[in-house]
């Protein structure tokens, strides 16, 4: 491996957890994982079970801003590289509360690369589609312009930026990637699947915004860190990479999906579950279509999707059910 000392920042939430557990699960070269993370609410100890007392694995709960505790840590364990998890991700809760989104996604970016080029270290940023907006037609690539339409968005553009300007102005090796929604085990249940499958086991309302004809480009989370690992490994400094799940399907037809899936595996009538979706007034600035192609990091890298959309919800059922 060309990195074995890694620092994750968020490794306690969805994705950053995601990365951790396959990590240590397939690569027996890794010497050491940092995970540094705030457990504020998107983060909780329980996705870290599997890999808590691992003794390749390090938990430090601290604030990504904090860029001394950051410079410490990098130099106590031997750090070569920090992978960037840690963000405010929820869209309603930016249009809330922008400023937090601020503070976490573009400070929090900044003293990380900071921290960084003080110890000559690599820098992979994860960040997101909807920093291109919406689409109506073709693909987003690495190579689409920035138009981001909520302040999620923004914050996680400007971030990209800062990596960028960080590469370009003082030599940081950095890398980017720009990944479609993420769905699996151990997302809060504030995002669309995991909520849609909480309400179905409480037989509460399922809310779905405006006509639920808005596109999404699903993506297992288990082959995203996939791709994270072989971009660490193998991806060259300066380039992005865009990961995509290639299953492009509507709101409102990926909800019946899933409740067909969750009303096979409880014994329960689909129908009576299809009674409790509700149409709800649609988000400000609601990204009407995101695609994501993901031809460069499977020519380039090798990666490709293991799991198919229906493997991967019976896989994300299971979990939550259990």
């Amino acid at each position: 491996m060309r990195y074995k000392r890694i620092l994750v920042t968020g490794g306690a939430g969805f994705i950053g957890s995601a990365f951790i557990r396959y990590g240590l699960r397939h690569f027996s070269g890794l010497e050491k994982i940092v995970n540094l993370d705030l457990l504020t609410y998107a983060g909780h100890e329980k996705n870290m079970e599997a890999f808590l007392h691992e003794p390749r694995h390090i938990f430090v709960r601290g604030d990504i801003r904090d860029r001394p505790l950051v410079k410490n840590l990098c130099k106590k364990h031997g750090i070569e590289a920090i992978l960037h998890c840690a963000a405010e991700s929820h869209v309603d809760r930016s249009i809330q509360d922008p400023a937090i989104f601020l503070e976490s996604n573009v400070r929090g970016t900044f003293e990380l690369l900071e921290a960084a080029r003080d110890a000559n270290l690599h820098f992979h940023h994860v960040s997101t589609d909807e920093v291109y907006g919406s689409l109506k037609s073709g693909f987003f690539n690495e190579f689409s312009s920035y138009q981001p339409n909520s302040p999620y968005a923004a914050s996680k553009a400007a971030s990209d930026h800062f990596v960028r300007a960080w590469g370009k102005t003082y030599g940081l090796s950095t890398t980017i990637s720009h990944c479609s929604n993420n769905y699996g085990p151990c997302q809060h249940v504030e995002k669309f699947i995991p909520q849609m499958i909480h309400n179905c086991l409480k037989g509460m309302p399922l809310p779905v915004y405006g006509e639920g004809i808005n596109i999404r480009d699903w993506l297992y989370v288990e082959d995203h860190a996939e791709a994270l690992w072989l971009i660490l490994d193998k991806g060259l400094s300066g380039e992005v990479y865009a990961i995509g799940g290639e299953t492009q399907m509507r709101n409102i037809d990926l909800l019946h999906c899933l409740i067909d899936r969750f009303a096979t595996r409880l014994s329960q009538d689909p129908a009576s579950l299809r009674q409790l979706i509700t149409f709800v007034k649609d988000r400000p600035g609601h990204d009407f279509r995101y695609a994501i192609d993901c031809s460069k990091i499977k020519k380039e890298l090798g990666w490709t999707q293991r799991h198919t959309l229906e493997e991967g919800l019976e896989k994300t059922i299971a979990w939550y059910t259990k």
